[in-house]
């Protein structure tokens, strides 16, 4: 974990959060300025900075990570059309750096974003 990581403090429970699905190595929680009716960030406790910083180890968690997104898409009534983005960097508009995948829905999504 990083101490200054706001993302590695809400794993920790040091910080504050809606927390919608925990297991061993997955954490979701509501999004605090959503862009969707449905907006959950997904992440892993580990802290892995970006999809830069991935390992072969790191493999596991990652699909881990999509099994998490498909359930809770189900439990949010939004498996009839949603996205699952993850930002790169801050020119991509990554603001946290703890790698985390937007689970968005709840609405019409238009093609390209951004």
């Amino acid at each position: 974990m990083d101490g200054e990581c706001i993302f590695c403090k809400i794993v920790d429970k040091e910080g504050p959060a809606d927390i919608v699905y925990e297991d061993e190595s997955v954490l979701a929680f509501k999004d605090i300025n959503p862009k969707a009716p449905v907006h959950i960030l997904v992440i892993p406790k580990k802290h892995i900075g970006s999809l830069l910083d991935l390992e072969e180890a790191d493999e596991e968690v990652i699909g881990r990570i999509y099994l998490v997104c498909k359930r809770l898409a189900g439990e949010m009534g939004i498996d009839k059309g949603f996205r699952v983005v993850v930002n790169c960097g801050p020119g991509a508009g990554q603001s946290v750096h703890h790698l985390h995948f937007h689970l968005l829905g709840g609405r019409p999504l238009r093609w390209p974003p951004g």
